[in-house]
């Protein structure tokens, strides 16, 4: 299992790498708006959804809210002149938050509050639009950024959150297996540690440090960025943790087999689906 994951990492990450410096922002709207509608047939199973056409209406009202943003803010109109986010994406990024704190609340509690959701598929839809909407949009708004001025700020921008979370998942997978004993939140997923949490978070940091030194950062720019890294790499922990619970709930294993070692997409965007409007946020209200 582990060399597969290796070999399929080792695949996409230049595939995700060259999306992500050299597709215009068109295409890779249009790639990222693919990738989210493979994640909303994902989804599906965790509703109990056993047909193709209840998944594939899933998929289309997912794609369709999407559409509903692009069209309300146009790719180009996300970021003002004066590097101002749009009043309606920057609402639809503080719901995506909103919506994580209350997804905390629910793994805090599981199972013992999973009665009122795990009954109803609607609201397990409802989980699954504020999960992977904001995703797109977050992704955009990040490559979007100055985009009219330097075609590759928001690609930096980017790469920087995609390390930032890889990181974190090697460290916490190999410091979880060499050392980990205290469960994290055995009741949503008996694999994770403690000991595993704390060491993603430290590999990011230690990432981050590198990357500072590297660039000549000053000490007020590596103090904002040491501190959204530790937040970024704990919300990493929420989207995970999040899919673990609601495939424990449906009584599946994986989201899906598309990709070798890994399962499905939405196996391999978990993380992402937590951190990049988070990420997005942080950036809008900080920069660095």
């Amino acid at each position: 299992m582990l060399k597969q994951r290796i070999i399929t990492a080792l695949i996409l990450a230049p595939a995700a790498i060259v999306a992500i410096f050299y597709l215009p922002l068109m295409y890779f709207a249009i790639l990222l708006l693919v990738i989210i509608g493979i994640g909303a047939w994902e989804w599906g199973p965790f509703m109990g959804f056993d047909t193709t056409t209840r998944r594939v209406g899933f998929v289309g009202t997912t794609l369709f809210l999407i559409a509903g943003l692009w069209t309300t803010v146009s790719l180009n109109d996300l970021w003002t002149s004066s590097g101002q986010l749009h009043s309606y994406a920057l609402a639809v990024l503080w719901l995506a938050v909103a919506w994580w704190i209350f997804s905390a609340f629910l793994m805090l509690s599981y199972p013992k509050a999973s009665g009122f959701w795990s009954k109803h598929r609607s609201v397990r839809g409802v989980f699954g639009w504020l999960t992977l909407v904001p995703t797109w949009l977050a992704f955009m708004v990040i490559r979007a950024n100055d985009y009219q001025v330097d075609t590759y700020h928001g690609a930096q921008l980017l790469m920087f959150l995609l390390l930032m979370v890889w990181s974190a998942d090697i460290g916490a997978y190999f410091v979880g297996k060499a050392f980990g004993k205290n469960k994290l939140m055995p009741n949503v997923s008996p694999g994770k540690t403690f000991e595993g949490f704390l060491g993603g978070i430290a590999s990011a940091c230690i990432l981050v440090a590198i990357a500072a030194y590297l660039l000549a950062w000053n000490q007020g720019q590596v103090i904002t960025v040491l501190l959204v890294t530790v937040l970024i790499t704990t919300v990493s922990v929420l989207g995970d943790l999040n899919e673990s619970m609601l495939k424990r709930q449906a009584g599946v294993k994986d989201s899906g087999s598309i990709l070798p070692g890994h399962g499905g997409i939405l196996d391999r965007i978990d993380s992402l689906t937590a951190t990049a409007p988070v990420f997005a946020l942080c950036y809008v209200l900080f920069g660095w």
